[in-house]
């Protein structure tokens, strides 16, 4: 696996070079929970009026969303390695082994396996997951078993979750966002 990245297309914007819309989009995300602009905030401040909306979203689900913030890890990794997103993998695999997600979990979904031993809820997560992504839709024993677990509410924000990150993982790949310095990329591409 190649250890660099390809140059950043949309870089870090210098403040004197910001519109009015931007600085002020940048203001209020950085005095949100997150505190600065990074990754996918970086592209997205092309476009304030998208950025605004998208990290409010981003917000509720990160710091708000009421699920165990084990699952919603591992629903951010089931989107990261969906689309090889290094910078959210990154970032999301630290905050999922913080949350206690087993790392032979997070493994087996970097190597687009499905993992063994997982807890009820992660195989919920997992199956849901997948099966929206890789089916674009979800079967009936699935939904039952997923709205069971987590209610109606618990599913949407599931599924809302995994395609935010879809988003941001979408136009990081386009925008080429770096990863943090001194981190290399984890992911390998799977092969066509």
């Amino acid at each position: 696996m190649s250890t660099s990245l390809p140059p950043e297309r949309m870089p870090r914007i210098a403040p004197e070079k910001m519109t009015e819309a931007q600085k002020k989009a940048a203001a209020e995300l950085a005095a949100g929970p997150r505190g600065e602009l990074r990754g996918p905030f970086i592209a997205l401040l092309r476009s304030p009026g998208l950025m605004n909306p998208v990290q409010k979203v981003g917000e509720y689900l990160r710091f708000n969303c009421p699920l165990d913030r084990r699952v919603t890890e591992l629903a951010t990794l089931i989107a990261a390695r969906f689309w090889t997103q290094q910078y959210e993998w990154q970032a999301h695999r630290e905050h999922a082994m913080k949350a206690g997600l087993d790392p032979a979990i997070a493994d087996a979904v970097a190597e687009g396996r499905r993992p063994a031993r997982m807890k009820e809820d992660e195989e919920i997560v997992y199956e849901l997951l997948t099966e929206t992504l890789h089916n674009r839709s979800v079967s009936d024993a699935t939904y039952a078993r997923a709205v069971a677990k987590f209610g109606e509410a618990g599913v949407v924000d599931l599924v809302g979750l995994a395609g935010y990150y879809l988003m941001l993982a979408m136009i990081m790949n386009m925008a080429r966002t770096a990863l943090p310095a001194g981190k290399s990329p984890q992911l390998a591409h799977f092969p066509y």
